[in-house]
């Protein structure tokens, strides 16, 4: 499978893999200045690219990098960003800061990563009742913590 990038602002940077078997590709910030961001404060980082798999059956993911996450608080605001397949437009990352300092997103900082994952596109079917299971309507908490 391919994934296609059309750079949208000039400076962006196509993603690539820190080593040949990571799952996620490196997003680099394409700001025109830098950005700092408060704690408990968001920001909307933009890519400066846009994509396209060379399948519609695919889903790109956007997750957070561990290191920011761990040294800084610096995190994606939506946990995981989910780019569907027919989107066209800049991929932009929301960050938040959880951590206790002020951190600044400068052009070219690898802010987040971007996992492609196959997705399955069921059709969906109202039910007036659904199988038991073992579990049934248990929810949080329902099978423990150990």
């Amino acid at each position: 499978m391919k994934l296609f990038f059309r750079k949208c602002r000039p400076d962006a940077v196509i993603p690539q893999r820190a080593t040949p078997d990571s799952a996620g590709m490196d997003l680099t910030a394409c700001v025109d200045a830098p950005v700092t961001i408060e704690p408990g404060k968001r920001a909307l980082i933009p890519t400066g690219l846009c994509a396209a798999p060379e399948t519609n059956d695919v889903v790109l993911l956007i997750y957070g990098r561990s290191g920011l996450a761990v040294k800084h608080g610096i995190t994606p605001a939506n946990a995981v960003g989910v780019v569907d397949a027919d989107y066209r437009g800049e991929i932009c990352v929301p960050l938040i800061n959880l951590g206790e300092e002020p951190f600044t997103v400068e052009k070219g900082m690898r802010i987040a990563q971007l996992v492609v994952s196959p997705v399955l596109l069921p059709e969906c079917v109202a039910a007036d009742t659904l199988p038991d299971t073992i579990r049934g309507a248990g929810g949080f908490g329902s099978t423990g913590v150990s």
